[in-house]
């Protein structure tokens, strides 16, 4: 096991805790995970252990929230001693300092001081997000796959031509796709999308995706938005009802099984082994599989 503190240029270690993917790492700290696995070719993302030490790129060491303030650690510090003198919880200092080992302060080490009491929780189906250069909030519903809207709707106190590097925020969970109906399969819309398009892309009419989709206005399409397509290749045989301890999901575009491992806090082989009639290279949009509950 790697316990050893790696050298991390533009970056920060951070030691695995229970539960942590890779996915779960890149979403906590706003970097994109194939950053992630670039900035740490010998680890395995499918065999992280409790105590390994792994490098988070682009985070500077001494960044804090707001709401924070930094604080160098001297000798004999230890998270109780500092929560007893800033009058604040340790459960507090952890989580302002996720990537900190509270058994391994060293001296000189910056940490961050909450100063406004525990940072806020992020409502059911949103999680934690923390705003880094360049980021808006159209960036980041193309990122994360919904919108502006449902972004703003999760932090209603956050002013969106304001953002802060460093700034927590919280970004909406995929939601569930609609029901499309018979003879239709869902899709995403990316950037540049028209009615016109879609339908010379999936040889249909513009007026066939209207009727498919009778609430939908044409001209204020939204990146990230589920509509339904009629005429698009079937999703092909499926699994049955999925088998207790999983549960059913619909392929997407640009979904693989290691992606799904990643944002469902699961590994490769286990979604396989829930789906050993699916050719993992071959995975069709609107193609229903079955997902390891954790």
């Amino acid at each position: 096991m790697n316990t050893r503190q790696p050298m991390c240029p533009g970056g920060i270690p951070y030691t695995i805790r229970s539960g942590d993917t890779f996915y779960s790492i890149a979403r906590r700290y706003g970097v994109s995970l194939d950053d992630l696995l670039e900035a740490n070719p010998g680890v395995d993302p499918d065999s992280l252990r409790v105590g390994q030490i792994i490098c988070v790129p682009g985070v500077s060491p001494e960044q804090c929230e707001p709401g924070q303030r930094p604080y160098v650690i001297q000798r004999g510090d230890t998270f109780y001693s500092i929560a007893q003198r800033f009058d604040i919880t340790v459960q507090d200092l952890i989580d302002a300092n996720p990537a900190v080992d509270p058994n391994r302060l060293q001296i000189g080490q910056t940490i961050c001081l909450p100063m406004d009491g525990p940072q806020p929780i992020c409502p059911a189906g949103t999680f934690p997000y923390f705003v880094r250069s360049g980021d808006t909030f159209y960036s980041l519903a193309q990122r994360y796959n919904t919108t502006v809207d449902a972004i703003a709707a999760a932090n209603p106190g956050v002013d969106p031509n304001r953002l802060r590097i460093g700034q927590r925020i919280c970004i909406p969970e995929d939601g569930p796709l609609p029901t499309c109906p018979r003879g239709t399969l869902p899709y995403v819309i990316k950037a540049g999308d028209t009615f016109y398009s879609l339908a010379q892309r999936y040889n249909t009419t513009v007026d066939a995706i209207q009727r498919a989709n009778p609430n939908v206005d044409p001209n204020r399409l939204r990146v990230g938005q589920t509509i339904c397509i009629p005429g698009m290749p079937g999703p092909g045989p499926g699994p049955g009802p999925c088998p207790t301890g999983t549960f059913a999901y619909r392929v997407r575009p640009g979904d693989t099984f290691y992606r799904l491992a990643m944002r469902y806090n699961t590994t490769v082989d286990a979604i396989a082994d829930a789906n050993p009639d699916v050719d993992p290279n071959r995975l069709r949009v609107g193609q229903t599989i079955c997902i390891p509950r954790v």
